[in-house]
């Protein structure tokens, strides 16, 4: 089933408030320095097309042209647990024209994978983005109405059920994966390249249910195609608010919030990698 042709741009506007970063936000992201910027600045996102990560770089990036007045172009590098990505990061000059657009991952995959690379030997932080609420979501077609008929059908059938992730160690993962230990069921895990493949194979009901990020999810549960049955933030999301928590839902210590950031290679300046001074933060 193919996603909507609209998938990815018309939710820009959402996608800041979403992840919490608020319509207000500007690039103020970097420190003053005489040479920056040069040369067009590169956004690399570490996961596919329409994934949360994505979507707030190409958000920001409108801003950031519109701020720095030069092209900012944002280039998806997915797969290798991120370490297409890094490479791509790594070898470019370290003079904060090619900036990391990443999430929780960053610091997760260090402790279940064998890394090519060292995140904080390697990278320095800019700043945060936001925080991302993952949502849990079926078919529409599926038998499953509330979290507690997921629960039931996966106890019953020992195995038989599966999850699909954005990949493994991703926060869609981790979400997952706290859910799946909360509720001591046994299901199988499908990882997939990026959110916009696992969310097609959900719609399809050849995935049983999927920790989606919200700016991904929303507009297909707004069309139906896409049955919400649980946030799995600590609070409800303000964009579903008659939606239940994992928690709220009957599952304790399930919830999981996961960070997006921007990082840049240790070298880079510092004048150009620190953040800048503003009236609002001082």
């Amino acid at each position: 089933m193919q996603l909507p042709s609209d998938f990815h741009s018309g939710i820009s506007r959402r996608v800041l408030l979403a992840a919490g970063l608020g319509s207000t936000l500007t690039p103020q992201v970097f420190g003053q320095s005489a040479s920056f910027p040069s040369k067009p600045i590169r956004l690399i996102s570490g996961a596919t097309a329409g994934s949360a990560s994505d979507l707030i770089a190409r958000a920001l990036a409108e801003k950031f042209q519109l701020e720095f007045g030069v092209p900012v172009v944002v280039e998806n590098k997915a797969g290798a647990a991120g370490a297409v990505a890094v490479q791509t990061i790594l070898s470019a000059p370290p003079d904060g024209h090619t900036i990391f657009v990443y999430t929780a991952a960053h610091t997760v995959l260090p402790l279940i994978s064998k890394l090519p690379y060292d995140p904080l030997r390697d990278f320095s932080a800019v700043t945060p983005l936001g925080v991302v609420p993952n949502v849990m979501v079926v078919s529409p077609n599926k038998a499953f109405k509330t979290v507690r008929d997921v629960v039931q059908a996966a106890k019953a059938n020992p195995g038989a059920l599966n999850y699909a992730s954005a990949g493994t160690g991703s926060a869609t993962h981790m979400s997952a994966e706290k859910f799946r230990i909360a509720t001591g069921i046994d299901a199988v895990h499908v990882p997939f390249k990026g959110s916009p493949e696992a969310i097609t194979e959900t719609i399809s009901g050849r995935i049983d249910w999927f920790f989606a990020p919200i700016v991904s999810a929303l507009p297909l549960i707004k069309d139906g195609k896409l049955q919400v049955l649980a946030v799995g933030t600590p609070k409800r999301s303000d964009d579903l608010p008659n939606t239940p928590t994992t928690v709220e839902a009957g599952v304790p210590g399930s919830e999981y919030t996961f960070w997006v950031g921007m990082l840049a290679p240790s070298k880079t300046p510092k004048p150009t990698a620190k953040p800048r001074t503003t009236a609002a933060s001082t």
